[in-house]
């Protein structure tokens, strides 16, 4: 796999950057997750309110993510001994137990690969990015967040559900779809395509926009 030195932004559809950092589960790379769905996503710093209930939310939401095969993986730029302690503080406070690891990036070698540090928005803290990594560890989604509002992990969630949807069964899904919600089938290329669409028996508002329902 090409690791990228990244001088913009990773790009959706292309191969994740690889690393190798500690975090608070040991010694880790991008390769470890090969053969699973990964969401890697950046805090700015710990010991931060807003952080705290995106973590709670995350924790929360891990059963979730685990049935649909996800791995979680967060970061910061704070040191493994701040996020343990932070992790720790989670737990008495909040009654939650963080179940990924969390990379230390002190150097901030990792986050300058993925385009976490921006520069206008902060010089040394990671704005709130979420990299959603398919099995072939491959980007397929990339969301960023200022560092003055949470992120929602319902949509993180809704978000990995629909990619795997669409790589399942080759339909698009319209906005906000959740599952049980017909999808949508995508449009003809070709004039003949039009006209076999028009048969095909499909939920249909025009040649181009058909829905159906997953069988």
């Amino acid at each position: 796999m090409s690791e990228q030195t990244v001088a913009g932004m990773p790009r959706i559809n292309e191969p994740a950057p690889n690393f190798e950092a500690n975090s608070t589960h040991g010694p880790i790379k991008l390769e470890d997750f090969k053969g699973h769905w990964v969401v890697f996503f950046s805090h700015p710093a710990d010991f931060t309110p807003v952080c705290t209930t995106e973590f709670v939310a995350f924790a929360k939401h891990a059963g979730e993510f685990e049935k649909l095969g996800v791995k979680l993986v967060g970061l910061s730029i704070d040191s493994v001994y701040s996020h343990i302690a932070w992790v720790r503080n989670i737990e008495q406070n909040f009654g939650v137990e963080i179940p990924f690891p969390v990379i230390a990036d002190l150097d901030m070698k990792v986050a300058q690969k993925y385009g976490m540090i921006h520069p206008e928005a902060a010089g040394t803290a990671t704005v709130r990015a979420v990299f959603v990594i398919d099995p072939t560890l491959h980007i397929r989604a990339m969301i960023y967040y200022p560092l003055s509002n949470g992120r929602s992990v319902d949509e993180i969630v809704r978000l990995v559900t629909a990619l795997q949807t669409t790589d399942a069964h080759g339909r698009a899904t319209p906005e906000n779809w959740h599952p049980g919600e017909k999808v949508i089938v995508p449009p003809p290329l070709t004039t003949e395509d039009a006209k076999q669409r028009v048969r095909a028996g499909f939920e249909m508002k025009d040649w181009y926009f058909s829905k159906t329902d997953l069988k």
